[in-house]
């Protein structure tokens, strides 16, 4: 497998550089869903588009990371699945569907993979943990009403993305999450715990967000069902946490 990019996917990703010949894994471009300059969206789309050519030359597979977000899925009501109703609540999420019909509309062979909130080491300071910690330690944390966070540890990640290659598994696209979607409030709960700080807590409204379905993904990764659950979050952020505790996150990845 290639892995093109430097951020943290691709960092995560080097450790199946050496499987998966003729896979080019594009781990680049956007990866904070607000605040992204229109230049930044550009730049992903011509990155994306020349590895297009390049995979139908070559005849190589491109796995693309999309986003199983609130950005993508912000229907209430029923489970977010890959053929059902998506209706883009961002830029980022409209960005991602965008890219991914430029895909299904190529000859190239793929797999688009819609994420979950993954979370790892050395992450942008922007996402979702970093993010928290950095408000907690402030004493103040500004959190979306209602809001629900399918969080998934990328070690876990890499080994669906590795058992998910092995099927296969052809010119789709499959939400790569856990299915439980925890409470913002709980994950804040959570790192207080684990940070000995109680911040206070700022509301503000959001866009309704949808559980995701995974039943594709079980059904091509049977292992996967072992993600999720009572107990998965709570042990992902006590694995990570103190990553980001009494300093800056990585501002890049």
């Amino acid at each position: 497998m290639e892995v093109i990019g430097s951020g943290f996917l691709a960092r995560n990703f080097a450790a199946l550089a050496d499987s998966h010949p003729g896979v080019v894994l594009a781990a680049f471009g956007v990866s904070v869903a607000s605040g992204i300059p229109e230049a930044d969206f550009a730049r992903e789309a011509i990155r994306l588009y020349e590895l297009i050519d390049r995979c139908e030359r070559r005849q190589e597979k491109l796995v693309f990371f999309s986003t199983a977000s609130a950005a993508m899925y912000a229907v209430p009501g029923e489970l977010g699945r890959e053929d059902g109703p998506v209706f883009p609540s961002t830029a980022y999420g409209r960005h991602n569907l965008a890219l991914e019909a430029v895909l299904a509309a190529s000859r190239a062979d793929y797999l688009a993979l819609r994420l979950a909130h993954v979370v790892g080491p050395a992450q942008h300071a922007r996402m979702l943990v970093p993010a928290l910690v950095r408000q907690i330690e402030s004493g103040a944390v500004r959190l979306y009403r209602g809001a629900r966070r399918d969080l998934i540890d990328v070690d876990d990640l890499v080994d669906v993305v590795d058992k998910l290659l092995a099927t296969g598994a052809s010119r789709t696209v499959v939400n790569v999450a856990t299915g439980t979607a925890t409470p913002i409030e709980r994950i804040v709960d959570h790192l207080e715990a684990g940070l000995g700080i109680r911040a206070e807590r700022e509301y503000v409204s959001e866009v309704a967000s949808q559980p995701v379905s995974v039943a594709r993904l079980r059904r091509l990764v049977p292992e996967s069902a072992r993600l999720g659950g009572d107990g998965y979050c709570r042990r992902v952020l006590g694995k990570y946490f103190r990553e980001y505790a009494g300093r800056a996150p990585a501002a890049t990845g």
